[in-house]
């Protein structure tokens, strides 16, 4: 043990959105039970790459005893991590799928983290979960991102969809709008961040009428 820097995670604050994971070169932090943890002291230098990454300012850096940094141990860590078949990671993909996800603002969201892998994206109006009262029937094993075309740039939308599309192992795309043309602006968002992915993901769409009748396009 050695008196060092290491990062420290606010356990209460921590609300598991992931966006520290990109930013550790080291694999140091996953996301355990819906939390951010460090899972083995000898993977995180304490140089606080993760540090402004935290929409909940969660993470911090302490000094206090700890075992020493070992680069070795990262590399071997690496070098698993990076040959483990996708398919073992499910279990806790479903694990955090349980888990309240926030934010879900396109404009907020992280472009890369674990509660993305292997699930759906549900794009909706930000107004839909008013209008339609089953809109719950859309949520389950999906990922959820809300806008408004009407008062965002859409293009803007399409750029980020786009980077999260190819950063992150996202099986379908579900785009829920409403009936009035300023709406169809997200599938057009969609479509071009499909494009800009470069993979093939398959996509649905639904239009709610103005009566609340849902229409599959």
């Amino acid at each position: 043990m050695v008196l060092r820097k290491i990062v420290n995670i606010n356990e209460t604050l921590c609300n598991g959105c992931g966006s520290c994971i990109p930013r550790c070169a080291e694999g140091a932090l996953q996301i355990v039970n819906g939390k951010a943890k460090i899972i083995k002291e000898t993977y995180c230098d304490g140089l606080g790459a993760c540090l402004g990454q935290c929409p909940q300012g969660a993470i911090s850096i302490t000094e206090r005893e700890a075992p020493a940094f070992d680069e070795k141990e990262v590399h071997e860590h690496l070098k698993n991590r990076d040959s483990t078949p996708k398919n073992v990671a499910e279990p806790q993909v479903e694990e955090t799928l349980k888990k309240p996800q926030w934010p879900v603002k396109i404009n907020l969201v992280p472009l890369q983290a674990p509660f993305y892998q292997n699930t759906e994206l549900l794009v909706a109006a930000d107004c839909a979960p008013v209008a339609l009262e089953n809109f719950q029937n859309f949520l389950p094993k999906k990922r959820v991102v809300i806008g408004c075309p009407k008062f965002d740039d859409a293009r803007s939308y399409a750029q980020k969809l786009g980077e999260i599309l190819k950063l992150n192992a996202i099986a379908g795309v579900t785009v829920v709008h409403m009936e009035v043309p300023c709406c169809t602006g997200l599938k057009w968002a969609v479509d071009r961040a499909i494009e800009y992915s470069g993979k093939k993901i398959p996509v649905k769409e639904y239009e709610i009428k103005i009566g609340g009748e849902i229409v599959e396009l």
